[in-house]
Formats: C-alpha cells, sequence, structure tokens
C-alpha cells in the first residue's frame, strides 16, 4: 500500500515522520501530543488512526517497519485511540444487555435491509463496484483484526473465536481465503484487487468500521468488545450475504462476486451459533462483568454500520458517487 495524501494535521504530521527513517533518540520525532479538538469522526482523525494501525498489518510502500513500535507513534495513536473511543461512548445508545442487544441483531433494519436491501432491489453496477472499492479496506484483510483478540481470551471463547476464524481463514486452504476470494470478487467487477489500493477512495465512515476493529483487537482491554463486535458481525452476516447474493446475480455480475456471498450465507449461519452459545456465552461465564463491554461492541458496530449505510445510500440516490474520489 502507499501512503495516501494527507487529510488534515494530524495526517499530515503522521505522512510526513513515516516518510523518513525511524530515528529512536528523544525529542527526534515531533508528533501532535493530542487531536487539537478534531473531529473524531472525521477524515483527519480517522486517516491518521488507520494509518497509525497499519502498520501492525502489511505497512506501506517505502516505510521502515522500525516505526510501528515507534514511542511517538504510539503516542499519537493512544490520543486518537481516546478521542474515537470517548466519542462512540458518548454518541452510541447501548442496549439494557446482551440479550436484547443480540436480538436486536436479528431484526430487519429499516428501508429493506438497508444498504445491501438497497443493492438488491434499486442498486446499479456502479453502485456494486464501489460498495466493493470501499468494503475491499476490510474484506483484503478479513479476520486480520479479530486475530490479534486470540490472546486475550479463554476456554470456550477462545476455541469458538479461533473455530469461526478458521472459516475466515479458508480452513486452511490459501484459495479459499475469504481475503483471497474478494480479491477474485474485485477482479470480477472490473476492480484493482491490489490491498490497499482504494484508500485515497474511503470515506471516514468506512475507515472508521475498520478503525473499529482494531481498536478492539489491539487492547485486552477492549476484549469484551471485540467479542460484542465479532458477533454483532457474524449474526448480521448471512442474511446480508444473501441479500448481497441476489444483488450480483440481478445484476450478472461474475461467478466469483457471487461465490464470495453465497460462501457467506451459509458459513456465518453456522458461525451465529458458535458466537451465541461459545464466544459470547463463553467469555461471560468465566468474566460476567465483561457484559457491559459485549453490549458497547455490538452497538458501536451496529452505530458505525448504519452511518456507513447512510453515507453510501444518500448521494446514490442524488445521483452522485459515494467514494471521496469518484
Amino acid at each position: 500500500m502507499k501512503l495516501p495524501a494527507a487529510r488534515g494535521d494530524l495526517s499530515a504530521a503522521l505522512i510526513g515522520t513515516l516518510e523518513r527513517d525511524p530515528d529512536p533518540s528523544p525529542g527526534a520525532v515531533d508528533l501532535p501530543s493530542g487531536t487539537g479538538g478534531a473531529d473524531p469522526f472525521g477524515d483527519d482523525v480517522q486517516l491518521a488512526l488507520f494509518l497509525a494501525y497499519e502498520l501492525h498489518y502489511r505497512g506501506f510502500d517505502g516505510v521502515d517497519d522500525g516505526w510501528e513500535w515507534h514511542p511517538e507513534v504510539l503516542r499519537l495513536r493512544g490520543a486518537l485511540e481516546r478521542a474515537f473511543l470517548a466519542a462512540l461512548r458518548t454518541e452510541v445508545p447501548v442496549h439494557p444487555d446482551v440479550e436484547s442487544a443480540l436480538d436486536g441483531l436479528l431484526v430487519e433494519p429499516v428501508e429493506a435491509g438497508g444498504i445491501t436491501g438497497f443493492l438488491r432491489e434499486e442498486g446499479e453496477l456502479r453502485h456494486l463496484r464501489e460498495y466493493a472499492a470501499l468494503r475491499s479496506l476490510y474484506h483484503l484483510k478479513e479476520g486480520d483484526p479479530h486475530a490479534y483478540a486470540i490472546p486475550h481470551l479463554l476456554g470456550r471463547a477462545k476455541a469458538g473465536f479461533v473455530a469461526v476464524e478458521y472459516d475466515e481463514y479458508g480452513s486452511g486452504r490459501a484459495d479459499r481465503m475469504h481475503q483471497r476470494l474478494f480479491a477474485d470478487l474485485m477482479a470480477d467487477l472490473g476492480l484493482d484487487p491490489a490491498y490497499g489500493r482504494y484508500l485515497e477512495e474511503g470515506t471516514p465512515e468506512m475507515l472508521a468500521t475498520v478503525n473499529l476493529m482494531s481498536l478492539f483487537g489491539l487492547h485486552r482491554a477492549l476484549r469484551g468488545a471485540m467479542v460484542g463486535h465479532y458477533a454483532s458481525v457474524e449474526i448480521t452476516s448471512s442474511p446480508a450475504s444473501r441479500r448481497m447474493t441476489q444483488a450480483m446475480e440481478r445484476l450478472g455480475a461474475g461467478p466469483a462476486a457471487i461465490h464470495f456471498y453465497a460462501e457467506h450465507v451459509e458459513a456465518d449461519a453456522v458461525h451465529e451459533q458458535v458466537m451465541r452459545r461459545e464466544v459470547v456465552g463463553g467469555l461471560l461465564a468465566d468474566e460476567p462483568e465483561l457484559a457491559g463491554d459485549v453490549v458497547f461492541g455490538i452497538d458501536a458496530t451496529e452505530w458505525l454500520e448504519d452511518r456507513l449505510a447512510r453515507s453510501m445510500i444518500t448521494p446514490w440516490r442524488e445521483g452522485r458517487s459515494a467514494l471521496r474520489a469518484p
């Protein structure tokens, strides 16, 4: 992945730093110590946070790997995380308990299934392509943010979590990894499947959904929120994937594009039960005090996904692109 253009002072400072060789000596790196009041859901904060997290994944062309654990980069990342997390805790309405939060995931979203319902009922091929370009910022590393949480879990929760991850990674077959299947989907839709290719086009709403996974996965203190997030993803995935399969078929997408979502219809129906009984159930049996964090993880995920859906559906209905750079 190439470093993108900056979107504000925070991302400009971080990009300028990453373009140099890392110097571990005190005072050699001068990054902001806070966010300066920048919008925690806006372009600048979300891009800077995405860049800081990406150092823990595949990094960037021309960026020294030594920046991954540089204390000044971590200090800035911590400030960005605190601002993002505080904003989520302020803005996201939460359910009173885990059961009501999980049950809420089974209620059909408004507008005939949200973004996937739009694509199934009235979407055009250009909408599918934009949706896939945005989603590629996660799906080309599908499963990776969640893998960071595995060492933080115990017993049934860990075993169930790993069982779901095993399927995400193609049950040990590289050609069946969901990352690989999404790259094939992109090629079928005439998109460039290179990792991170559409970062410049990525909206802050899309970046926030990806950053949430890294935030929860990298922090042991947020393991309950990660379990709630992963439960939300897996429980809602099967019906959403069915709608996407129907959208792909209606619009004449290629077989690889259809296969990606068809694969998720069956797999994630099984994952739903594993997540409910083993992962969520196992976690709360061992650590019942994390129930509030599980609820927060579920509700924060759904809140950001609803926000993302609105950011795409609104411009599409107005005849505009949903990308930052169409």
